[in-house]
C-alpha cells in the first residue's frame, strides 16, 4: 500500500478549530501559510509585537488549560482574513482579524465568553508579520500518521480523532509508528522535499474532545502505559518547497 496525504490542515488562530485544505504552496523554512498566525494573548502575557521571540504556549489561550475554546467552532477565509465563531451552529462573533476593528470584535467576545474558565482576560488577538505562534521555536510542518493513532485506539477502547493531534498533515499507507523512524531524514511528498527533525511529544491538549470541548479521554495515561511515551506524529522542515496536494503520494528519501 502506497504512502499519501489523507488530509491537510492549519489553524490560523492558535487553539481555535482546524482548517482543511485540498492543496497549499510550502516555502523552504516556512510553516504552512498562515499556520498559527494570529494568538490570543491573555492577561499575564508580555509579547513584543515589534520583536517577536517564541514563547512556551501558556502564554497564550490554548487547549491544554483553556479547553472551552473547542466548544467555538471557527471559520476563517484566508482571502479576507475575515474569521467567524460559531456555537452551536450559530455565529456568535466575526471580524476581519487583519484589522484592529475586526480583532477587537473577537476580543470582546472572547473576553466574555471566556471569562472564569480560562487564564485571566481580557485577551488580546495579535499577529506579529513573519512570526508563526507555533508550540516549538522552529518553523516546521507536523506530521500525524493515522496508523498510530488508529492503533493508540487499542489502549484507549475507544475511537481516537486524529484532529486531537493538531497536525498539518495527515498520512496513511504506512505501518503504525513508522514515522518514529523518520527523525534525522528526508521525505518527498508530492514535489515537495521535507526534513523530519523531531518527533512531538504531547500534552494535555489532545484529552480535549475537539468538537464538544470536553476532557474526555486520558490520552497521556494511555499513550504511557501502553507505549512507553508520550509522542506522537513529528515534525519536519520544509527543504524544497512546491505544491501539495490531497492524495500525493509520500515517500523516504533517505
Amino acid at each position: 500500500m502506497s504512502m499519501t496525504i489523507d488530509a491537510i490542515h492549519y489553524y490560523p488562530v492558535k487553539g481555535l478549530t482546524a482548517q482543511r485544505l485540498d492543496h497549499v504552496q510550502l516555502m523552504p523554512g516556512e510553516c504552512l501559510p498562515q499556520d498559527r498566525r494570529f494568538a490570543i494573548l491573555h492577561r499575564a502575557t508580555h509579547f513584543d509585537l515589534a520583536n517577536p521571540v517564541w514563547k512556551p504556549k501558556t502564554n497564550f489561550l490554548a487547549l491544554v488549560r483553556d479547553e472551552k475554546l473547542a466548544t467555538l467552532d471557527a471559520v476563517y477565509d484566508a482571502e479576507s482574513a475575515m474569521l467567524v465563531l460559531h456555537r452551536n451552529g450559530k455565529a456568535v462573533a466575526r471580524g476581519r482579524i487583519d484589522t484592529a476593528t475586526g480583532r477587537l470584535l473577537i476580543d470582546q467576545f472572547l473576553s466574555a465568553y471566556m471569562d472564569g474558565t480560562a487564564a485571566p482576560g481580557p485577551y488580546k488577538l495579535v499577529e506579529s508579520p513573519g512570526h508563526n505562534f507555533t508550540d516549538i521555536p522552529d518553523k516546521a510542518v507536523s506530521l500525524i500518521n493515522l496508523a498510530s493513532v488508529q492503533d493508540i485506539e487499542r489502549v484507549t477502547k475507544a475511537p481516537v480523532d486524529p484532529l486531537r493531534m493538531r497536525g498539518n498533515l495527515h498520512l496513511a499507507g504506512l505501518p503504525a509508528w513508522a514515522e518514529m523512524q523518520w527523525v534525522g531524514k528526508r521525505i518527498a511528498v508530492g514535489g515537495v522535499e521535507l526534513e523530519v527533525f523531531k518527533t512531538t511529544t504531547r500534552c494535555a491538549a489532545v484529552e480535549v474532545n475537539p468538537h464538544s470541548g470536553e476532557r474526555d479521554m486520558a490520552l497521556l495515561k494511555a499513550l504511557k502505559t501502553g507505549f512507553g511515551h508520550a509522542v506522537c506524529g513529528v515534525y519536519a522542515r520544509v527543504v524544497a518547497g512546491g505544491e501539495i496536494r490531497q492524495g500525493d503520494a509520500v515517500r523516504v528519501l533517505d
